[in-house]
């Protein structure tokens, strides 16, 4: 399928509706546009530079999981979730209650993506890990009861109110199961030579214009997106996703999908796609480097405590991963007493590396400002 000549599919009639049907992807794809040859060739190349600190940083797991809280804060907004990523980082008792909803949405989506990824471990990217994850990702939470890990069966729609003044109305429920199925097997279809960054962006616009679940669409689509890297082999680690780029461009996000059903324009959503690439792996790259100039520089600044540098190089191994802490989860994770605990907190505010952010007498809460903020510009 030439990209100049691509038809994106046809609006069906319904009762009172009108269904949009795509056409299967599952196919050799070319192009003469030449700016998609540069944009595939700059974000191919960013791409590698953030899957280069995945392969030579030590410890980097310790670093992907805030990667991961940042993409489910951020995905989970772009849907209306009002969790921000220090919110995030808190135990749930320390959420206002009026917040839990929106907090366990951002805290589901965490597990989803942790377990997704460490499914790709031992199974190919399927319909059946999208599934799995939708169920994690729904699980206690608004939509739970809209067929949790199951394709839908009833038509939805995107925008308006009901069908009737719906922005966009996806394709028939009766065709889900085949468009879906189409689009696995393009995943690994080895007999069409597309380079691995053309076959994900045309694999996000099939899926979010399949809409397959009744509810999650969003978030799963956006996951897509580094799963297939992973399992393509172009990431060694969940380090890029693209969630901060559509939700900063939102408005141009959603018009470019619809560009491509509207007026068959799938050369204007793959650029922006590759932009998308190209800009948020660059961004990851230097948020990285950033990461290790901070890990140098606090690293040297615990050598001082003596005797209790140990304890402090571990209780820096848990901020990596959960900057905003208490005493009581320190001592829980590097299996101190309490009184170390607190001694590693003074030990820590002194040398700025942590700052009490609650201002109370108990329960008080701690935060790796520096780390944190590398997350959140």
């Amino acid at each position: 399928m030439k990209f100049e000549n691509f038809r994106a599919g046809k609006w069906q009639s319904r009762y009172r509706y009108k269904s949009f049907e795509p056409v299967p992807i599952n196919v050799e794809w070319t192009w003469e546009d030449a700016a998609i040859n540069t944009l595939l060739e700059e974000a191919n190349r960013a791409l590698g530079e953030l899957n280069a600190f995945s392969l030579i940083v030590p410890d980097i797991d310790l670093f992907i999981q805030m990667h991961i809280v940042k993409e489910a804060q951020t995905s989970s907004r772009i849907e209306g979730t009002q969790t921000g990523i220090d919110e995030a980082l808190l135990p749930e008792d320390q959420i206002q209650p009026e917040k839990r909803d929106d907090w366990h949405e951002v805290r589901n989506y965490i597990a989803a993506v942790n377990a997704a990824t460490a499914e790709l471990d031992r199974l190919p990217l399927s319909n059946r890990l999208l599934r799995d994850t939708h169920a994690i990702l729904m699980q206690g939470v608004r939509g739970e009861n809209k067929g949790p890990g199951e394709f839908r069966v009833s038509q939805n729609w995107i925008g308006g109110s009901s069908l009737t003044d719906a922005v966009f109305i996806p394709p028939h429920q009766d065709g889900v199961a085949d468009l879906m199925s189409d689009l696995e097997k393009f995943w690994h279809n080895e007999d069409v030579q597309v380079p691995h960054l053309i076959r994900v962006a045309i694999s996000h616009y099939q899926f979010e214009t399949i809409h397959p679940f009744q509810d999650g669409n969003g978030r799963i689509g956006r996951l897509l997106i580094p799963l297939y890297l992973i399992s393509s082999g172009l990431l060694a680690k969940p380090s890029l996703y693209l969630s901060d780029f559509f939700e900063r461009n939102r408005a141009s996000y959603y018009d470019a999908l619809m560009r491509v059903r509207m007026s068959n324009d799938i050369i204007h959503w793959v650029r922006f796609f590759l932009r998308g690439v190209a800009l948020t792996a660059a961004k990851g790259r230097d948020v990285f480097r950033q990461i290790l100039a901070l890990r140098t520089e606090v690293e040297s600044a615990i050598l001082g405590l003596g005797k209790r540098t140990p304890n402090a190089r571990e209780t820096l191994n848990l901020l990596y991963r959960q900057p905003i802490v208490s005493a009581g989860e320190i001592e829980r994770a590097i299996g101190v007493s309490t009184p170390t605990a607190n001694a590693l907190i003074r030990d820590f505010e002194k040398l700025g590396i942590l700052k009490e952010i609650t201002g109370q007498i108990r329960g008080r809460v701690y935060s790796f400002d520096r780390y944190l903020g590398l997350f959140l510009s």
